[in-house]
């Protein structure tokens, strides 16, 4: 009987971080049904669009008139999903009982108020561009404004949370192809950096290290998943990875969040940013389409030294520019599932290289 070869045969993976399975079928790349086809996404062709309501001196849906800005440009979203002014409140069904804010609920039909603030950054005044075609310079000044804002918003009382996040291309559901990301704050912890804050803070409680200082460490040894580094940030393909081409963008030192970022650190943050977005637009000759999310510390006021800052990027981009991953079936009632291992993406990524 043949040994077993991650390379070859069907497996699960751990994801020490979400504590959730991921399945892997490198077999499955020989069969002749490749995914569906989607029609290539076109860029922006040019610099200035007067239709568009991120463009500088144009007016947006709510009759405000953006400033004639030259870098970046923050507004409040005008069609929130959260509320500032939302009144607190909780229901709870039989046989439920109000629980407090940070317990698990007793009940069946639980609810409970959420408020927050979002906001939207505008990248660039330049609509025809992304950050794989922004100077260092220009992508150095929006992880200023990601620090200045992660700080305004994570002081105020009500906010618990600030998530920073990009959509990516018309694929990811971005309604407009300015160059922009958004913000949302939120008076609780979201499902995801609550399960990874859960996973962070048992490893430490453990063995007293850091599961994510170790994970790289072990990454940077082994060179297969490693895509590439500076001396501040390593990003990576995990080995649990969900996404054909996700990838982790973890920071080197251990530190908790943006605020804690030296001005070196803000500038290998940039670096990182382009460099890999860089690669991602030459792996299918696109502008890539992907969800980036920054995860760091909580701003609930209580200590966090379990965190450890990093960045995850979830493309959808299969095989081409044109053949998309899709979460269905036994993904979404069972668990996630891929067929290009983690190995051969970091590979094909690795091989971009020389546009640096």
């Amino acid at each position: 009987m043949a040994s077993f070869d991650l390379k070859e045969h069907p497996h699960r993976r751990w994801n020490p971080l979400t504590r959730e399975w991921v399945l892997v079928s490198p077999h499955r790349t020989r069969r002749p049904w490749q995914g569906q086809v989607e029609k290539a996404a076109s860029a922006s062709t040019v610099n200035y669009d007067p239709q568009c309501y991120m463009c500088p001196g144009n007016t947006r849906a709510n009759g405000a008139r953006n400033p004639a800005y030259a870098q970046t440009f923050v507004f409040d979203n005008d069609f929130p999903a959260l509320l500032s002014d939302t009144p607190e409140g909780e229901t709870v069904a039989w046989p439920g009982r109000p629980a407090g804010p940070d317990s698990s609920p007793d009940g069946l039909l639980v609810a409970r108020s959420e408020c927050g603030v979002c906001r939207v950054v505008c990248f660039s005044p330049r609509h025809d561009l992304t950050l794989a075609g922004m100077d260092g310079s220009a992508i150095r000044r929006v992880v200023d404004v990601w620090t200045e804002q992660y700080e305004d918003l994570g002081a105020l009382p009500f906010i618990h949370y600030v998530q920073i996040f990009e959509n990516r291309g018309s694929i990811m559901g971005a309604s407009n192809p300015h160059p922009h990301g958004q913000i949302w704050a939120s008076s609780s912890l979201p499902n995801e950096p609550a399960k990874e804050q859960a996973s962070l803070h048992a490893y430490r409680a453990d063995g007293g290290a850091c599961l994510l200082c170790d994970y790289i460490e072990l990454e940077r040894q082994r060179q297969e998943r490693l895509i590439v580094e500076n001396d501040f940030f390593c990003a990576l393909v995990p080995f649990w990875a969900v996404w054909p081409f996700e990838v982790a963008l973890i920071s080197r030192r251990h530190l908790a969040s943006l605020s804690q970022l030296t001005p070196a650190e803000r500038d290998g943050l940039a670096d990182m940013l382009k460099r890999l977005t860089g690669r991602y637009d030459q792996l299918f000759q696109v502008s890539f389409p992907y969800t980036m999310g920054l995860h760091q510390s909580p701003t609930d006021g209580q200590a966090h030294p379990e965190w450890h800052f990093h960045l995850h990027f979830y493309p959808p981009l299969l095989r081409s520019a044109t053949v998309r991953k899709f979460m269905v079936g036994f993904e979404l009632l069972a668990t996630p599932q891929r067929d290009i291992t983690p190995e051969a993406a970091a590979a094909r990524l690795r091989e971009m290289a020389e546009s640096d």
